[in-house]
């Protein structure tokens, strides 16, 4: 399925030739994210991420990073999580070697100049903005905020406009230096290439560049042993409601069982909220669930957009499907859905070139083992009605229920009488 190199500086490459695509992607997977900040620099990882693409000794302004890609046609991006910080490119599969230089380029030799940095920082704080002004999107940073409080797993990945206007280039260089190293990053390359050519390429690209020890994360919070819930009144249209659970790491066994949950619950216009909530009872526009597993936690999402006036009602009806999922065992029909529903997207989720690299990626960065897509199909056709019953049992616990919800509510006691009490 994927072939491994190992440079002498301990940077490793894993390689997926898939020679029917007519493309190649290429990835840099960093161990980095917003869980490694502090609250002084909140939003360091995502500022680093758009800095890379604003100069480098050989392209020095972001027109010349945007033409190296789109010039040939291809596609360029990045993106921060949590714990991740990713970039890609993605071109026609002849294009390879531009890849490779553009994205060793971006890692060895950025700029970080001053004036991009001041610039960048009114970007930034625009995007705040944005998603302050998107309800449907703050209700979720809020509800992370409550799911984790005073913990960098609840700050938004984003920062703060005083955290973001407060970083200066040499806390970037710093943060920078102590995450983007051999032993914090690994390369992923899916698609259409030819692995014998690549491995010298990066040879001399990134041979040269020496390791450091990785960076450490503050460990997730102690379990929540109270509901808690926030509502921030806002004079919108309609009403948004985000709940939240703790859940289960990337490396717990029960994860398989809890994406089958999970997709019962709310993943889909077959599952339990779209059909009861929104097709039978008439009470949400938008409604669905899902699920972040991180590397010693995660969590379990439920969204809803809301007429204001029925909210309660709403979340009352969201209560009684988590309720029902802890109480009786779902059908074997249900299961089997779920289960085929998941193995399906799992399959068409990989026919794609940046795909494949993105699934050895992950695995190889959190897990102990990297998993073929069979043997992950294996997993989801062995779980059974009695674990979706257990991880139910084992997750879904009033005690442990986090609301966050934004709009015309007031003080909103009809939502929080729900949750607390």
């Amino acid at each position: 399925m994927y072939q491994e190199h190992t440079l002498n500086n301990g940077l490793k490459i894993f390689m997926v030739p898939v020679h029917t695509f007519q493309s190649v992607s290429v990835g840099v997977f960093v161990r980095v994210g917003s869980r490694y900040e502090t609250e002084l620099n909140a939003g360091i990882s995502h500022f680093i991420e758009h800095m890379l693409f604003k100069g480098t000794t050989n392209r020095p302004n972001s027109g010349l990073i945007a033409e190296a890609i789109e010039g040939i046609g291809g596609v360029s991006n990045a993106y921060t999580s949590q714990d991740t910080t990713v970039f890609y490119a993605k071109v026609a599969a002849s294009q390879i070697d531009i890849a490779l230089d553009f994205l060793a380029d971006l890692l060895r030799h950025s700029l970080f100049a001053a004036t991009d940095i001041e610039k960048e920082k009114l970007v930034i704080g625009e995007e705040i903005s944005m998603v302050f002004d998107q309800p449907d999107t703050w209700v979720s940073i809020l509800a992370d905020e409550l799911l984790w409080p005073s913990h960098p797993l609840g700050q938004n990945i984003a920062g703060t406009e005083d955290s973001v206007n407060g970083l200066e280039r040499e806390a970037l260089l710093q943060f920078f230096g102590q995450s983007y190293h051999p032993h914090n990053l690994l390369l992923a390359l899916g698609g259409a290439f030819d692995p014998a050519r690549v491995i010298p390429q990066l040879e001399e690209l990134l041979g040269d560049w020496q390791p450091a020890p990785p960076p450490e994360f503050a460990a997730a919070p102690p379990q929540q042993t109270q509901p808690r819930c926030v509502v921030q009144h806002r004079p919108n249209e309609q009403g948004h409601l985000c709940l939240t659970l703790p859940a289960l790491s990337r490396l717990d066994p029960d994860r398989y069982a809890l994406s089958v949950l999970n997709t019962i619950l709310g993943d889909g216009m077959s599952s339990r909220l779209f059909l009861n909530i929104r097709e039978e009872l008439g009470l949400a526009y938008a409604i669905d669930s899902g699920l972040n597993l991180l590397q010693d936690t995660g969590s379990l999402v439920v969204y809803a957009g809301v007429d204001p006036d029925g909210a309660p009602a709403a979340l009352q009806a969201i209560l009684d499907e988590l309720e029902r999922l802890r109480q009786e065992p779902v059908s074997e029909r249900e299961l089997r859905r779920a289960v085929e529903y998941l193995k399906g997207r799992t399959v068409l989720g990989l026919e794609d070139s940046y795909s494949r690299a993105a699934w050895v990626a992950y695995q190889a960065m959190f897990q102990p083992t990297i998993k073929s897509p069979e043997e992950v199909l294996a997993d989801y056709s062995a779980i059974s009605i009695a674990d979706v019953q257990r991880v139910a049992r084992r997750l879904i616990d009033p005690a442990r229920y986090n609301l966050a919800a934004v709009g015309p509510f007031g003080r909103g006691e009809p939502l929080s009488r729900l949750i607390i009490t």
